[in-house]
């Protein structure tokens, strides 16, 4: 079953349930899904549904920040919620100290050294992480190896 699939199906299972806040983040993902698929008519497929859920997972994220500042706890925590219900989409991420390793590994295999091959580092890094590290921890280790922190 593919991911698009499941999401699918979780929805059904939120409807049946009468799980609305299950059921309308679903909803959101999955007309974000749409609307990829509309706009560059292309077929999802794992990876691609995983960018999504990524992208929306840290636009919450942000928010999040953004409410916290504004003193609207309530606003934050429907926003925590809708990260719980997304981040079950995600593949299991890679620790801090895994993403420091593999980065540390493509900067010895690039021969990469000072932060002015910060760009040509992370180019590769993200084709290879994307989906599996967390890209703000990613950034930092590639900060860290470049200038030898």
């Amino acid at each position: 079953m593919t991911l698009k699939e499941q999401i699918t199906e979780d929805m059904k299972t939120a409807m049946r349930a009468k799980d609305s806040e299950r059921l309308a983040t679903i909803r959101l993902l999955l007309a974000a899904m749409k609307q990829k698929e509309v706009d560059e008519r292309v077929e999802l497929d794992d990876a691609m549904v995983v960018a999504i859920v990524d992208k929306m997972v840290k636009q919450r994220k942000d928010s999040i920040a953004a409410f916290t500042t504004g003193g609207r706890a309530d606003l934050a925590d429907k926003e925590a919620a809708e990260i719980k219900v997304l981040e079950v989409y995600l593949p299991q991420r890679m620790s801090a100290d895994e993403t420091a390793a593999a980065v540390k590994a493509i900067v010895a295999e690039l021969g990469a050294s000072g932060p002015g091959d910060m760009g040509k580092v992370m180019g590769v890094v993200k084709t290879r992480l994307a989906g599996k590290a967390d890209m703000g921890q990613v950034s930092a280790a590639v900060k860290a190896a470049l200038t030898g922190a």
